[in-house]
C-alpha cells in the first residue's frame, strides 16, 4: 500500500483549546535556559478528563523534533510538536544580551553536513565563514595550521612549524582522501575503534596529536581524550574537507528558528512539559503533560527529547536503555572588548596545544560575524571541556583571563568586560565505543525515539534522526493498513 494513503487534512485536529500553551514565537532576548528537571506533575489528572488528539505527538521541538515535525508535514500528516520550553532549538540556542549575540555554547555549522543541506535554506541563514584552519598557540607563541586545497600558501609555509611533522601533514591528507572514497553510510557503519587509537594507528606523532588533534576535535565532541568513537572523527573529517565551517549572521538560533518557520505555527506548543507516556492505553498511546492535559495520539509518538530525559519517560518500558556515562560538558565564557583592541583581525579559531591550562579554544566571534557586536565592540567567545562545577564563576573568569594573558598582551586582555557563562552540563551524548550510529528508532509500535544519540553526534545527525522517526511510524502504519 502506498504510504500517501496515511495522508491527513491538517484541519483534522484543533489545538487551539489546550489549557497554559503558547502556540510557536520566535525566541526574544530574554529566553531562559530550558529546565531539564521532568519532576511529576503536583496533581494527577481525572481519568474521565476528556483527551485531546491529534495524529502524531512529537515531543521536544531541538533539531530532531523539527525535522521529524518536517516531515510530517510533507506528508500532510497533522501532529502536534510539543516543547518544554519557551522557544524551539533544544541545545540549539542564542540569546541576546545589550546588543551582543551569545549562542548558547560553543556552536559550528558545517556547510557539508548531508541533511542539513536538503533542509536548509543556507543563503536565507547568511552563514559567516570561519578561515579554513586554526592558530595553534604552542611554546609560546601561535603557529598555523591550514587547509591546504584553500590557504595553500599558509600551509606550505606552516610545513615546518611544531604542530606536528612533514610526515604528520602527508598523513592528514591521506586521511582525507581516504573518508572522500566512503560514503556516509560505510562510514557510520564501519569498525571501530577509539579516535586516538585510530590516529596513532595511521601513524599520527604525538606533537601533533597532543598540539593539533585533542584541542580541534576535543572540541567539537568536547572529549580531548579522543575516546569517541572514530566513525563519529572520519565523518566529521569527511564533512570538513567538502564544506566550511560557518555560523549564521543572526545566531546559531536562526537554523532551528528557519525549519520553525516552515510548519503549520498552530501545531508547536511552548511551555509544555510532557510527564509520562501511556502505551498500553485503550485510547492509543496517551501522553500527560505537566499542566494535567491529557493528549491522544491516533497514529503514534515521537520522543524528540535528550537521552537521559528519554530514560525517565521510558522507565520500566523497552527504550534507550541506561546513558553512557559520562556525558560531553562544556562551559563557554563571553567577554566584550572595543573592537580596535582586537589582536588578530582574522576570522580564525586558536586552540591550546600547549597542554596547559583550563582553556581550549577561543576565537573572536565578531572577526566571523560582525554582527554578533554592536558597532564599536567585539565579541569574545571561549571554551573550556568540562563543567568545572566546584569551582565559583567568579574565579572561573579569573582563571581564564588570566590564563589569556600569555597568548595575547596582558592590558588587551585585562581591558575585556565579563558578559555571560554558559555551564553546559549536556553539550553531547558519550558516544565512545561501542556504538551504533543507526539505531532503529522504534521503541514499539507507535512509539518512537529520536536525537543525535540514536544517530551521530551531530547537527546532522539529530536531523536524520527526526526523518528515521518518522520513517519507521510510517512503515509501522502501513503494515497495520495492510
Amino acid at each position: 500500500m502506498s504510504v500517501a494513503a496515511l495522508s491527513f487534512p491538517l484541519s483534522s485536529y484543533s489545538s487551539s483549546n489546550f489549557r497554559n500553551s503558547k502556540s510557536f514565537k520566535l525566541p526574544n532576548a530574554t529566553s531562559q535556559q530550558i529546565s531539564l528537571d521532568s519532576s511529576p506533575p503536583n496533581k494527577t489528572p481525572s481519568s474521565s478528563q476528556p483527551f485531546r488528539k491529534t495524529g502524531v505527538i512529537v515531543v521536544g521541538a531541538g533539531l530532531a523534533g523539527l525535522a521529524a515535525a518536517t516531515r510530517l508535514q510533507s506528508e500532510n500528516i497533522p501532529f502536534l510538536l510539543l516543547e518544554a520550553s519557551d522557544a524551539v532549538g533544544g541545545r540549539v540556542r542564542t540569546d541576546f544580551v545589550d546588543g551582543f549575540t551569545l549562542d548558547r555554547g560553543f556552536q559550528i555549522f558545517i556547510t557539508a553536513y548531508p541533511e542539513a543541506r536538503k533542509l536548509l535554506d543556507y543563503d536565507s541563514l547568511n552563514l559567516q565563514r570561519f578561515y579554513s584552519g586554526a592558530k595553534v598557540f604552542y611554546d609560546g607563541r601561535f603557529h598555523t595550521v591550514a587547509d591546504p586545497l584553500r590557504h595553500f600558501s599558509d600551509a606550505l609555509q606552516s610545513l615546518m612549524n611544531p604542530i606536528g611533522t612533514v610526515i604528520d601533514k602527508l598523513l592528514i591528507a591521506l586521511t582525507r582522501i581516504r573518508v572522500l572514497s566512503q560514503s556516509d553510510y560505510d562510514i557510520l557503519t564501519a569498525d571501530e575503534v577509539k579516535t586516538i587509537d585510530l590516529l596513532r594507528r595511521t601513524g599520527f606523532s604525538d606533537s601533533i596529536l597532543d598540539r593539533f588533534f585533542r584541542p580541534f576535535f576535543g572540541g567539537i565532541f568536547f572529549d580531548r581524550e579522543l575516546g569517541t568513537t572514530s566513525r563519529l572523527f572520519d565523518f566529521v573529517f569527511k564533512c570538513l574537507a567538502l564544506g566550511e565551517n560557518t555560523l549564521p549572521k543572526s545566531g546559531i538560533s536562526a537554523i532551528p528558528e528557519q525549519l520553525a518557520a516552515k510548519l503549520n505555527p498552530n501545531s508547536i506548543l511552548l511551555n509544555s512539559r510532557v510527564v509520562s507516556i501511556d502505551c498500553e492505553s485503550e485510547d492509543g498511546v496517551t501522553v500527560n503533560l505537566e499542566n494535567g492535559d491529557l493528549l491522544r495520539s491516533d497514529l503514534g509518538v515521537i520522543l524528540a527529547i535528550e537521552e537521559f530525559e528519554a530514560v525517565k519517560i521510558l522507565a520500566g518500558k523497552t527504550g534507550p536503555g541506561l546513558v553512557k556515562m559520562p556525558v560531553r560538558s562544556t562551559v563557554c565564557l563571553y567577554f566584550s572588548v572595543d573592537s580596535n583592541r582586537v589582536p588578530v583581525k582574522d576570522p580564525v579559531l586558536f586552540l591550546n596545544g600547549s597542554g596547559r591550562g583550563i582553556v581550549n579554544n577561543m576565537f573572536f566571534a565578531t572577526n566571523v560575524a560582525p554582527s554578533y557586536a554592536p558597532p564599536g565592540k567585539a565579541l569574545v567567545s571561549v571554551s573550556l571541556i568540562g563543567l568545572y562545577d566546584s569551582v565559583p564563576d567568579e574565579e572561573l573568569v579569573e582563571r581564564v583571563m588570566k590564563e589569556l594573558t600569555d597568548w595575547f598582551r596582558e592590558g588587551d586582555v585585562r581591558s575585556w568586560r565579563y558578559l555571560r557563562m554558559y555551564r553546559i552540563g549536556f553539550a553531547q551524548p558519550n558516544q565512545c565505543p561501542p556504538t551504533n550510529l543507526m539505531k532503529d528508532p522504534r521503541v514499539k509500535p507507535g512509539l518512537y525515539i529520536c536525537g543525535d544519540y540514536v544517530t551521530s553526534a551531530t547537527f546532522d545527525g539529530a536531523l536524520v534522526s527526526g526523518r528515521r522517526a518518522v520513517e519507521a511510524l510510517l512503515k509501522d502504519r502501513a503494515t497495520v493498513k495492510v
